[in-house]
């Protein structure tokens, strides 16, 4: 590929890639793999205060994710408003009860029982932050103008895995909730109908007594989800 300079292509050096010996590379990977699997979702939170400027430093990081075109076409709504949660429960729990009532299909419903999941989402309102992360088709660039968005979904999950991860690190637990559908997130975080909210990110500390079911510690192993071609 050329990097020559055009008029939109403008190359800057690398500005801040710091380079590690091999040996420390892998305690490095080693110390993010420990940590990173000590994250578990919970259903369970505290009410528990969360400073908001933790929350912010968090989605800064999220929004360093690479996204198609760099147009970086995610939006998040953060919702620490207690009537604004309490609408949000009651739509969220409206579309679950038709989903646990037949509308996700026997199958669906199965492979969900281990989980012990149902109808009832208190932790909508217990945790003291939800965060709807949209996906936008379009979006004003910095200079203003509208434009199209490339690739939203990869790039919305990448961002969101950016931020459940920096969450996690920060010392908080999370739990990725995804009524379906979920347009009244729009209505309710007076969102642009170009946006698609694609998960609704619970975040605080979890409840003393939080449990987790023992089928959610059952992970594959690195054979069974990576293949090397050497």
């Amino acid at each position: 590929m050329s990097t020559a300079p055009t008029a939109d292509f403008v190359p800057v050096p690398l500005p801040d890639f710091v380079e590690h010996a091999p040996g420390e590379m892998q305690a490095r990977a080693q110390a993010f793999y420990d940590g990173i699997r000590r994250r578990h979702t919970v259903r369970e939170f505290a009410s528990r205060p969360v400073p908001r400027a933790l929350i912010e430093t968090c989605l800064a990081a999220a929004g360093t994710a690479p996204s198609g075109a760099n147009h970086q076409p995610w939006h998040f709504s953060v919702i620490g408003n207690a009537a604004m949660k309490a609408r949000i429960r009651t739509a969220a729990e409206e579309e679950e009860r038709a989903f646990y009532g037949g509308r996700a299909g026997a199958e669906w419903l199965a492979a969900l029982r281990p989980l012990g999941t149902d109808p009832d989402k208190p932790f909508l309102e217990v945790a003291p932050w939800l965060i709807c992360v949209f996906g936008a088709r379009k979006s004003r660039s910095a200079d203003g103008v509208v434009r199209k968005n490339y690739y939203v979904p990869e790039s919305v999950s990448i961002a969101t895995g950016f931020l459940i991860a920096a969450l996690h690190h920060a010392g908080l637990a999370t739990l990725t909730h995804t009524p379906a559908p979920m347009s009244f997130l729009n209505e309710i975080c007076g969102r642009p109908d170009v946006e698609k909210p694609y998960i609704l990110l619970v975040a605080g500390y979890p409840a003393a007594n939080a449990h987790i079911p023992r089928h959610a510690t059952e992970k594959k192993s690195l054979s069974e989800i990576a293949t090397f071609h050497e």
